[in-house]
């Protein structure tokens, strides 16, 4: 999710799926292992929030209350109405230091701290990288691609390792973020060269593994409803030496389109399941805050249909930036503008 994108947020994702949609044709390299059911219920998913302003929103003086007012630790909240992980992205040198190893491994510590689950989202970017951009950092910007491989890798293991020295391990990392058409743009645009990109996801997957081998590594699309793009960039990265071990969706519908939105994501995950073998996550959600009451309707059916994922391979949910309220501009949140959590989020429970 980009800031910038909160106006008709679906807009600017759907024009860019659509350039990208083809269909491949080969099946996925694992067997469905249709006998785990060990994730049916909604009770054993995933349920988190990148939080990842949190840190910049206190500097700013921002404070969180639960809804009966008393004023507390925003993840603790987030644990009280059922969460139970929290997702933070990394950029590699951003200008205000927000974000960078440093802050995340904070956020990271508070986190681990509460008992919370941790997914480390490496943009691969100095700021925002999302389906309509998806630059390269400054200090990568004149590298050969045998260095640009190298420098992710690099920093991949930096940041790793800089959260395993504070004894903390992720539980996910994901290679880049919302890669409908790849990352680290040219070289990993992957409509102009996915083997580029395959190489790219495959090298940031090496890169976890070597620090942390039970991490999960996750590859992120955004627009989850869409099959085609999905089926065009998993196909794309099989055949090309890609590598992952959970896929990961965007949704963000309108209070008009949510049902529809998440009929064809369930259908679409169930897909990814059946040709490829791998889990799938919700990773990013979100809906205008002052549309609580038809946000907890679409959260609480989203979660009922992540858990009946076939094989129980539908593995959890999470809202982006729930906590922003008079923040930025930015409308799709679940605080009010009080500081308090609407109703919106009961849907953890």
């Amino acid at each position: 999710m980009d800031i910038r994108n909160i106006v008709l947020p679906g807009m600017m994702l759907l024009m860019v799926a659509a350039g990208c949609k083809k269909d491949g044709g080969s099946t996925g390299t694992k067997k469905p292992d249709t006998g785990d059911t060990t994730k049916t219920t909604t009770s054993a998913l995933v349920k988190g929030a990148d939080v990842s302003w949190l840190t910049q929103m206190e500097a700013s003086g921002y404070k969180f209350y639960n809804n009966d007012g008393t004023q507390q630790d925003l993840i603790q909240i987030l644990k009280d109405k059922g969460m139970n992980a929290i997702r933070l992205r990394g950029w590699v040198n951003p200008t205000d230091d927000w974000c960078n190893t440093d802050d995340v491994v904070a956020k990271a510590q508070r986190a681990q701290k509460l008992g919370m689950k941790i997914m480390i989202d490496f943009h691969y970017s100095d700021s925002w990288a999302d389906p309509g951009k998806q630059p390269k950092p400054a200090a990568w910007q004149s590298l050969s691609f045998a260095e640009l491989k190298a420098a992710l890798s690099t920093y991949t293991i930096s940041v790793m390792n800089a959260l395993k020295a504070k004894g903390i391990t992720p539980d996910w990392a994901q290679v880049g973020n919302e890669t409908n058409d790849g990352m680290l743009w040219e070289d990993g645009r992957a409509s102009k060269n996915m083997a580029n990109f395959a190489a790219l996801v495959a090298t940031g997957y090496d890169a976890v593994k070597s620090v942390s081998s039970t991490t999960k590594v996750i590859v992120h699309l955004a627009n989850g409803y869409d099959n085609n793009l999905f089926r065009w960039m998993f196909d794309g990265l099989k055949a090309n030496g890609g590598k992952w071990d959970i896929i990961g969706m965007s949704l963000y519908p309108s209070t008009t389109n949510w049902q529809t939105y998440n009929a064809q994501c369930l259908t679409n995950m169930n897909d990814m399941f059946t040709r490829y073998g791998s889990p799938v996550m919700i990773v990013e959600v979100g809906m205008p805050a002052a549309e609580a009451t038809t946000c907890k309707a679409f959260l609480t059916d989203l979660l009922s249909k992540v858990g009946t994922v076939n094989g129980g391979q539908g593995l959890g949910v999470f809202y982006w930036e729930p906590e922003a309220y008079n923040w930025q501009s930015y409308g799709l949140g679940a605080f009010d503008t009080s500081g308090k959590p609407t109703v919106a989020l009961d849907a953890f429970k």
